[in-house]
């Protein structure tokens, strides 16, 4: 894998979007995970 370039502040938003959206990604299925589990003990 290439590292990305660093020319100009364009090229860090689109790395900035992808960063919070893998973020946001992250906690919907540690959520998803909590509400699972709890649906599945709560049985």
């Amino acid at each position: 894998m290439a590292e990305p370039h660093f020319e100009d502040d364009e090229e860090e938003k689109p790395q900035f979007g992808r960063l919070l959206i893998v973020l946001f990604l992250a906690v919907l299925t540690v959520v998803a995970i909590t509400v699972a589990s709890e649906a599945f003990y709560s049985r």
